[in-house]
């Protein structure tokens, strides 16, 4: 390098003055005209109670906005084909960077998704055997178990010059089996499930939910098609009648002069309910495929997916089904043994790949691993692989809760990530709220002080000490500290679990105490969920009880879904209406017949600007009430039914218990939501705003209503302020005072103290993990000090 002969000027440089992101007047969802400066390059966490406007600030606002000034450096075609966003709500939004956003939104459930395909780690895969495979069955392709194989022939005509008819062939080889189409599972449907052989189609033989004797688009399309005899019982059906009952192609036939589409039963049912996402169905439909269709292991394929082709060309006699069937850091073993210069590059960048679902503590799971099966937690840190090894620097990276589902030992390692992704001179926003990742910290902003409209201003800036300091609910909650209990309850029962062995579990035998709080822990990937999820018995023995589930599978709904409508809330309130005012309940309701005719029923006009992001502007006609003018001259006790839904639920707890509009059906849903700890949120707040843990605990309150002996709950402190952490113990231990059985998968310590009874799995994850390590009382583990767990929960009451 030459050698420099300036000197350094004194003067401050304009390029370097930008050294904030400057936010002014923010006032999305319940922000109150927030106006805060954010270091850039420095490592900034956002706390606050849950619902306070963390994500509102940090994804809602800073994230969309850089998003969408990217998005509009590309031409107006490009723009045309990419998702608008609308300008958040704030007057003032400078020295914006780039942003990545990690959140924590759950990857596709699409059944051919895994963690390979995900990750790219798949693709690198199917280039390296198809270079080095033996033997050689053809290109990347031909390894891919989402590509099927085709072969066509026929006469092409090619115009130029004189056109000519010239005869091609075109064959493209896939890796897909052509049994179970790539999905590793093959489906058999219980016919008995969906018709009653004994009557006939015109008796209404079938019995599949919302297919009655009248419907016009299916049972009256197989009773007037030809094909069949109506009046016929389904038993007494030709070898003929039934293959077109059955499995008949799709088929165009007149019924009373309409055109309508004949197809077999079998398929019609693949195409209606098992093409569909489970999770998104009705509960009633789910139900009927739950009962309905058994899924087996695709005998062809043996559940890899893959064609006879590609589990038969190998390297170093291992296949691509192998190597994505192995634990990811054992995997990672195999590639850094290959050696092959044709290849160097590429075994490279998947030997990077590889290593960094390792150091991110992710070595656990398998390439094969469906994508639909991970946590909230395992999914973030999917989604963060690509961004460990980038050159990119002067990034801004938001991460929403990095710490989920991690064990206290995982959690240091992630702390380690983040200033090291600061370090490289990005900016790193992070909402948070574990103490230990706050701790980390440049920079903490505090938002507050309450939740939902008691929330939405910043309450602290500065730094961790000035946190502990200061007086806000997260300053006091800080050093915290539960203790734990010094007499346990006495278990009424067990449930036995033997021989368990799904996914990493290791022919385990455990009884779990009936009428207590037992808490199940381990590091991330030591098979807790396996164990409660997938091998608790679903009746709690002789009480007979079911078990009622609540994972964190997210809540689905649109802008017209509010907790009124997602918790049956909106029912008994709609049937109040009616009984007082002497009408319809379905004009209480903004998606049925009460709906206001302008904006139909949702409050907001909204206008198409093509590539430029939407307006959406408050409906004229309603005032974004949602509902005509007639509907609300109607009242009950005072008032009406958009003032109802415009009511926190701790405002509609008392006005639903007074006399005048006394309804106990509804004031026992919305106790459950107090419960809760969700007293602040209105009835009819759209479920797209409500942050992580506000949905959680909505389908909580939800699931509460269900009868079960036995109460199963995965990591209920998701999304949870330290403060709010104290309302959860106290909910669960009323749910054991009540007589019920309290089953919680937790890595939160607070919880762990506060258990009758802890099981402990380890005593590392994947194939290091599996085994119980521990059973006993929180008091015996503190003094054995004899697992990872231990010494954490051990630590933790010490301080």
């Amino acid at each position: 390098m030459a050698p420099r002969t300036d000197t350094q000027s004194p003067a401050l440089h304009a390029a370097d003055s930008h050294e904030m992101i400057r936010v002014h007047g923010a006032r999305e969802n319940n922000l109150k005209d927030v106006s805060i400066d954010i270091p850039k390059r420095r490592l900034t966490v956002f706390t606050g109670v849950s619902g306070s406007g963390k994500s509102s600030l940090v994804f809602d606002t800073i994230a969309a906005e850089s998003q969408r000034l990217i998005n509009e450096t590309y031409s107006a075609f490009v723009q045309g084909f990419m998702p608008t966003l609308a300008r958040p709500e704030v007057d003032v939004l400078d020295g914006l960077t780039t942003v990545i956003s990690v959140d924590q939104q759950r990857m596709g459930a699409d059944p051919r998704s895994t963690v390979g395909t995900a990750t790219d780690a798949n693709a690198m895969l199917r280039i390296l055997f198809s270079r080095l495979g033996k033997p050689h069955i053809g290109p990347p392709s031909a390894y891919a178990f989402n590509v099927p194989s085709v072969r066509a022939s026929g006469a092409i005509t090619v115009e130029r010059g004189a056109k000519k008819a010239v005869k091609a062939t075109f064959s493209r080889t896939g890796g897909m089996c052509t049994r179970c189409e790539g999905r590793g599972t093959v489906s058999d449907i219980d016919l008995t499930q969906l018709y009653d052989d004994s009557k006939s189609i015109a008796e209404g033989a079938f019995t599949i939910p919302g297919w009655k004797s009248d419907s016009w688009w299916t049972v009256r399309t197989y009773a007037e098609s030809g094909f069949l005899d109506p009046n016929k019982p389904i038993c007494k059906f030709t070898k003929k009648e039934m293959q077109d009952f059955l499995y008949r192609e799709p088929t165009k036939v007149k019924v009373e002069g309409v055109n309508l589409t004949y197809e077999g039963l079998i398929p019609k049912i693949q195409k209606s309910f098992l093409s569909k996402d489970k999770e998104a169905l009705q509960p009633h439909i789910r139900a009927f495929v739950e009962r309905a269709v058994t899924f087996t292991t695709c005998p062809e394929c043996d559940g890899t997916r893959l064609s006879e082709g590609a589990r038969s060309s190998k390297i170093k006699g291992i296949s691509i089904a192998d190597a994505c069937a192995m634990q990811i850091s054992d995997l990672a073993e195999w590639v850094s043994g290959l050696d092959e210069p044709s290849v160097a590059p590429l075994l490279a960048t998947l030997r990077r790949t590889l290593d960094s679902f390792v150091e991110i503590g992710l070595g656990y799971l398998a390439l094969d691993r469906p994508s639909g099966t991970l946590s909230g937690g395992e999914a973030q840190r999917v989604k963060m692989i690509r961004h460990l090894g980038s050159s990119l620097t002067d990034v801004t990276y938001v991460f929403d809760e990095p710490t989920i589902g991690l064990h206290p030992h995982d959690i240091q390692r992630m702390n380690h990530l983040l200033l090291r992704l600061r370090d490289k001179g990005n900016t790193v926003l992070v909402v948070e709220h574990k103490p230990e990742a706050i701790a980390i910290a440049d920079h903490v902003v505090d938002l507050g002080p309450g939740a939902g409209t008691a929330g939405g201003t910043v309450c602290f800036e500065g730094t961790v000490e000035g946190l502990r300091a200061g007086g806000t609910v997260t300053g006091r909650h800080f050093d915290d500290r539960a203790s734990v209990k010094d007499t346990v309850r006495k278990p009424t029962g067990t449930l036995e679990i033997r021989g368990a062995t799904a996914n990493n579990l290791r022919d385990v035998d455990v009884d779990i105490p009936l009428g207590v709080l037992v808490v199940v822990t381990g590091v991330a990937g030591s098979g807790k969920s396996s164990l409660v999820h997938g091998s608790l018995p679903r009746q709690s023995g002789a009480a007979g009880e079911g078990v009622v589930s609540i994972d964190q599978g997210a809540i689905r709904g649109s802008r017209r879904s509010n907790p009124a409508t997602y918790t049956g809330l909106l029912d008994p309130i709609r049937k109040a209406f009616a009984k007082a005012n002497g009408v319809k309940p379905a004009l209480f309701s903004a998606n049925s017949e009460g709906a206001c005719p302008n904006c139909n029923g949702a409050g907001v006009i909204y206008t198409d600007l093509a590539m430029m992001a939407g307006v959406a502007s408050t409906c004229e006609e309603c005032e974004g009430k949602r509902f005509e003018a007639s509907v609300l001259e109607y009242h009950l006790g005072g008032r009406d039914i958009s003032e109802v839904l415009a009511m926190s639920v701790t405002e509609a707890e008392e006005f639903f218990g007074a006399s005048e509009a006394r309804t106990p059906t509804a004031h026992k849903i919305l106790d459950r939501l107090a419960d809760v700890g969700l007293g602040y949120l209105t009835l009819g707040q759209p479920l797209t705003t409500l942050s992580g843990g506000e949905r959680q605990r909505l389908k909580l309150a939800t699931h509460m209503a269900e009868k079960g002996g036995v109460y199963v709950l995965d990591e209920p402190t998701t999304g949870l302020h330290l403060a709010d952490v104290e309302q959860l113990l106290g909910l669960l231990d009323r749910l054991v005072d009540s007589g019920k059985s309290v089953i919680v998968v937790e890595h939160h310590q607070a919880v762990m103290a506060h258990a009758d009874w802890i099981i402990d799995l380890g005593p590392g994850a994947g194939h290091d993990g599996g085994k119980i390590v521990f059973e006993g009382t929180p008091a015996d583990l503190v003094a054995a000090r004899s697992t990872l767990t231990g010494e954490h929960l051990a630590d933790y009451v010490s301080n």
